[in-house]
């Protein structure tokens, strides 16, 4: 096999801000670090949130975002750095004269008093007029698409409806920043995704900045204007949910953003023509026969099929290659049914795919 010129690497600025808003931020953390005794949790922190994005912090549990979240929000103090919002020093400033909302997975309604007067209650404390108050209320209802449920309880609501209770709750007050903690985590896989397609869509008719903290890559790919990538403290990427999966910049991201196959050493020597770390999406490769005819624009490994994988709209085929290491390649299941696929243990084959979609990363 002749290998074709080597990938262009990904390129990240070096403050690892892709794709920077183009006005000053609604949230901007600058050089912001938070230890809890000898564990660093927040190690140094640059970021800045455009005014009216979806703006999700993407990362396993551990990796600080929430922490972040809550130094956004003022529950938590930086032990280093300082926390803007709207261009205002908020570092030192207690939670309550932040300019922001903050909604939780557990929605913390109170159970004895109606949706009404649960969504009204921010606005009581604030002394709002009565008049004034209703009309909000109705509007914030209205946002989340429950304008008749006034009157019920929580418990009479679904775990969805008491999620849009708390963001109507939270709408009412009209911050220009949201801040969502994982709300959707307590709710059922198909619930969840309906409601994820629901809640960017309320957050495009309000305007507001939404700031959204998950672990989940497919919520945080579905809902964001762009993305930033957690671990250990520090963020790895920053770019929009096409440039973090497209482009990972680190092994890391490449790993954690969907799945990707990751080449290395001696293979990635013989594959590429040049040592590295290289990043290939299995849904770019496409599984060919041994004698089938390949571009002049491929990358081509030979290998053994070792395990099928049946995951109903598609199978995942885990290929040994005769160069040593694995790849997986996933195939939609348009014409084969799955069970024909499974029959394919043990076949060699090819494996191609276009020298576009091979990105070269830092380990």
């Amino acid at each position: 096999m002749t290998p074709s010129p080597s990938p262009s690497p990904a390129t990240r600025p070096p403050d690892h801000l892709a794709t920077r808003p183009p006005t000053p931020g609604a949230v901007v953390l600058s050089g912001v670090s938070k230890a809890f005794g000898a564990v660093r949790a927040v190690d140094g922190i640059d970021l800045e949130v455009g005014p009216g994005e979806f703006f999700s912090m993407l990362g396993p549990s551990g990796s600080g975002k929430t922490t972040v979240l809550r130094m956004i929000a003022g529950f938590e103090a930086p032990s280093a750095g300082r926390v803007l919002l709207g261009g205002v020093d908020v570092t030192r400033m207690a939670a309550f004269d932040r300019d922001v909302n903050t909604v939780f997975q557990d929605y913390a309604l109170f159970p004895h008093l109606s949706v009404r007067q649960n969504i009204e209650y921010g606005l009581k404390v604030k002394r709002v007029p009565r008049a004034e108050r209703a009309e909000r209320v109705a509007e914030a209802l209205a946002t989340v698409r429950l304008p008749s449920f006034g009157d019920r309880r929580p418990a009479e609501l679904s775990g969805g409806q008491r999620q849009r209770v708390a963001l109507a709750r939270a709408l009412v007050n009209r911050p220009p920043v949201l801040l969502l903690d994982e709300p959707l985590g307590a709710l059922d896989l198909k619930l969840r995704q309906e409601m994820q397609l629901e809640l960017k869509q309320i957050q495009r008719e309000a305007g507001i900045t939404f700031v959204f903290v998950t672990h989940d890559q497919d919520e945080a790919l579905t809902m964001s204007d762009r993305i930033a990538v957690f671990n250990a403290g520090r963020i790895e990427q920053v770019g929009t949910p096409a440039e973090v999966y497209e482009q990972p910049a680190t092994a890391f991201v490449a790993g954690f953003v969907g799945t990707s196959n990751l080449l290395r050493g001696a293979l990635a020597a013989q594959v590429f023509g040049e040592s590295g770390t290289y990043s290939v999406r299995p849904e770019k490769i496409r599984i060919a026969r041994p004698d089938e005819p390949t571009g002049p624009d491929e990358y081509v490994v030979t290998g053994t099929i070792g395990e099928v994988v049946y995951a109903g709209a598609q199978t995942r085929f885990l290929v040994d290659l005769a160069a040593g290491g694995r790849l997986v390649a996933v195939r939609q299941n348009l014409e084969e049914p799955g069970a024909d696929a499974t029959r394919r243990r043990g076949a060699t084959v090819l494996l191609a795919w276009q020298r576009q979609h091979t990105v070269r990363i830092n380990p």
